[in-house]
């Protein structure tokens, strides 16, 4: 095996089980912030992540976690947050929804995905959500949202109509 490609497997395996910050039943790589395991210009392995949206102040917290992760491995790399392509749900594993889900927050809906190489703008709160939002608790569909703020910016506060527990819902992006 090619030098590099150890490299990129050893950080990958350091990297494997680093939850989030502020969901920590998800690890970063589930989530999708964690991008990629490349080689810099210069030969340094890089890091690449992408914060799930610009202003996300977990993002120092990740940056330091995955550094310590790779110290702790014995591994050296440079972190790099990468802006563009911007994150999406869609990059959040199936594990990642159900983890989400059982842990007490309503995963994204999402609906058809954009066609290959497009993004797609959308101005309407409404046009953002086109099916009720399950309440994790319970499964009901009739839920209602009482915040479009909730515990983190990524995320809505809603309230089940039927078991009348209140649940975050992880926002589509």
């Amino acid at each position: 095996m090619h030098a590099a490609a150890t490299d990129h497997a050893a950080i990958w395996a350091a990297l494997a089980d680093l939850a989030d910050p502020e969901i920590p039943v998800i690890s970063l790589r589930e989530l999708g912030i964690l991008r990629e395991v490349r080689t810099g210009a210069d030969g340094t392995p890089e890091v690449v992540i992408t914060p799930t949206y610009s202003g996300c102040p977990a993002m120092g917290q990740i940056e330091d976690d995955i550094r310590a992760a790779l110290t702790f491995s014995g591994q050296s790399a440079r972190v790099v947050t990468q802006l563009a392509p911007a994150w999406t749900t869609d990059w959040m594993s199936a594990a990642a929804r159900e983890k989400l889900r059982a842990y007490g927050i309503a995963p994204p809906q999402c609906g058809s995905p954009a066609p290959e190489g497009r993004h797609v703008v959308q101005f309407s709160r409404q046009a953002l959500q086109r099916e009720p939002v399950p309440c994790p608790q319970c499964g009901s569909t009739h839920t209602t949202e009482t915040s479009p703020f909730g515990s983190t910016a990524c995320k809505a506060m809603y309230r089940c109509l039927d078991c009348l527990e209140p649940f975050d819902y992880f926002k589509p992006y």
